[in-house]
């Protein structure tokens, strides 16, 4: 309700709901459905996002993120503005709410369920009566009931949503009905086998049977979150969703740790510098501007006139540098930090500042250890997928052509969020990486894997790559440390987040390592407890070896092999929610590709098997 606010004669209506920045970028983003207090919506696209004029668009900078998206949309109808490529979602005032900085979100459903007990009607919200911000049904010989938005909407894997078509429904295999009056019940016990859809006419159908997918309508490419404009052609069948379940919304983050690229100097420089080189399009401008802000000969010093215009005129016309691939080059500018010097501390304009930790005695298996006590990291919205997850390469990476769904219609940017923190760089020893690659026992297990993976991927159009078992090694490895560490470092397991550096034998570079870092958006940094736990990784490894040795559900864990699994647990060998599963906020892969028996001995498994195959 319209309310009035101290010190204004104005009154202001509050927002409907609110949520973190952070969270626009990855579990509510544009297309996600939301629950509010008396609203069931559907979280505007970005053409519907509002910023207030007077504080500017919050650009956020990132070249490498922006070079390495750009290059996957080349071609394509999406477009990537050079200036403001990224923007933070839009920042509300809870003391001064305003329509011209948030998000707008959309009703949905429209089909709402009366809560009378004896009445249970399901009607669409139109007919409903409203009074304090809430939808009534005037149940027949009786007073208005509260009535809540239905649990179920229609959604197929390109990421449409529609209500689902309860008339058809009902009546699918009935006359048609002249004038529809539905009832959903719910049971005593509101389990999913006991709904079911009357009507007065007579016909009922169990929601269950719309499970069989073959039976549902087609879809119709319904994009409400673009606004009327969004429709599009879709030949897949429809499936029922349960709109608050977890498959109902995967977001399709990318994400780049802001290091100096090598060769990339100039175009950095550029960058920093392009409110004074917007208008630059000849030598003899350049020339001029150079000699005129000393601020701008500094930044551009060291580089000639030809290759500076060179760089503008690349970035004027938005073309993607040519850049190693992400985690390449974060890979080889950690391997090549300096080692730490006692008291030397980064400068507070460094956006990364890492050093090879001291000491030369380094626990069998491991090559090398950094700490990273300064890390920007800058996670973009790409699109999003319904039902089912998306996996993206080993470059973290996703291919934008296939079941992504768009953010927006008229726009240039993408939504993104900025996290700084600290973080620990753990690279295997690669010889050693590469003899444990070549032992029988290793390559058994990874034909056990690769065959899970081959009966997974069967039933997918556009399966990724099969990862190898290097990465399931690292993957493993990763979960068992980040459980060891959090139990030491001040931080919860869910507040360390694993990155992934891993490239096969043949590849350049060969990447085996790890990251694992905290951070949070909005702040300048973490206190540098995870860091120090980077000193005693050998502690730190032996409690993660003890973790992984025995599961609570040994032998029945250590014992399963995704090879014709009964139970389509495909994608992971010896794994569990003993041993383990993480948080997924922590997890890259949603707590697949794993198998401890890889990284630790097991009940019932070969040593020869295990990467550490004594306790460190």
């Amino acid at each position: 309700m319209p309310k009035k606010w101290r010190g204004s004669s104005q009154k202001r209506i509050p927002p409907d709901g609110t949520v973190r920045q952070s969270q626009l970028v990855t579990t509510f983003g544009p297309g996600s459905l939301m629950d509010l207090v008396d609203h069931a919506v559907l979280v505007g696209g970005l053409d519907f996002w509002s910023y207030d004029k007077a504080k500017g668009l919050p650009v956020i900078h990132e070249p490498r993120l922006r070079d390495a998206i750009a290059m996957r949309i080349e071609g394509s109808d999406r477009k990537l503005s050079v200036e403001k490529a990224f923007l933070a979602p839009p920042v509300g005032n809870d003391q001064e709410p305003t329509k011209f900085s948030g998000a707008q979100v959309l009703q949905f459903p429209s089909w709402m369920v009366c809560q009378k007990q004896d009445c249970r009607a399901l009607v669409r919200s139109s007919g409903l009566e409203i009074k304090s911000g809430r939808y009534y049904h005037r149940c027949t010989g009786g007073k208005p009931s509260l009535a809540v938005p239905v649990r179920f909407v229609g959604a197929c894997k390109r990421g449409h949503v529609t209500d689902w078509d309860w008339i058809w429904f009902c009546h699918r295999e009935y006359e048609k009905c002249a004038a529809p009056n539905l009832r959903l019940i719910e049971g005593a016990t509101g389990d999913f086998s006991e709904v079911r859809i009357h009507c007065s006419c007579g016909a009922w159908t169990r929601m269950a049977d719309a499970l069989a997918t073959e039976i549902n309508p087609y879809c119709r490419g319904d994009r409400p979150w673009l606004g009327e404009q969004g429709r599009e052609e879709c030949g897949e069948r429809l499936r029922l969703l349960v709109r608050t379940a977890s498959n109902s919304y995967f977001s399709q983050v990318v994400s780049a740790l802001s290091i100096p690229e090598k060769g990339k100097e100039v175009d950095e420089a550029v960058q920093t510098l392009w409110n004074y080189l917007l208008k630059v399009d000849s030598e003899e401008k350049l020339v001029m501007v150079r000699e005129m802000m000393p601020e701008v000969e500094a930044g551009l010093a060291g580089y000639s006139n030809e290759e500076t215009l060179k760089a503008i005129e690349a970035r004027r016309k938005g073309i993607p540098s040519a850049r190693k691939p992400l985690r390449s080059a974060e890979f080889e500018h950690f391997i090549s930090q300096p080692k730490e010097t006692p008291g030397e501390l980064p400068s507070e304009d460094e956006d990364f500042f890492a050093r090879i930790a001291a000491g030369d005695r380094l626990p069998t298996g491991i090559g090398q250890v950094v700490l990273a006590s300064k890390v920007r990291e800058v996670r973009a919205q790409i699109g999003f997928t319904r039902l089912e997850p998306v996996t993206p390469d080993l470059q973290g990476e996703y291919d934008l052509g296939v079941q992504s769904a768009p953010l927006g219609l008229m726009t240039d940017w993408l939504p993104a969020s900025e996290i700084r923190g600290e973080g620990v760089f753990i690279r295997l020893d690669e010889e050693a990486v590469r003899k444990w690659e070549k032992r029988a026992a290793v390559k058994r297990r990874g034909e056990e894997l690769l065959a899970g993976y081959e009966q997974w991927a069967s039933g997918l159009q556009d399966a990724p790559d099969f990862p190898g078992t290097r990465f399931y090694l690292l993957h493993s490895l990763s979960h068992l440390l980040i459980s060891a560490i959090s139990l030491e470092c001040g931080y919860a397991a869910s507040a360390i987040r694993e990155r992934i550096y891993c490239a096969p034998e043949g590849d350049e570079p060969e990447m085996a390592a790890i990251l694992l870092s905290t951070g949070s958006s909005g702040s300048e940094g973490t206190l540098g407890g995870l860091v120090e736990q980077g000193r005693d990784l050998r502690f730190h490894l032996r409690r993660a070896f003890d973790l992984g040795v025995l599961c609570s559900n040994d032998p029945v864990c250590a014992g399963h092999s995704p090879e014709k699994d009964y139970a389509e647990r495909y994608l992971e060998g010896a794994a569990c929610h003993g041993c383990l599963y993480i948080a997924e906020c922590s997890c890259e892969r949603f707590n697949r590709y794993l198998d401890r028996a890889l990284v630790v001995p097991t009940i019932g498994h070969d040593p020869a098997l295990a990467f550490f195959a004594e306790r460190p």
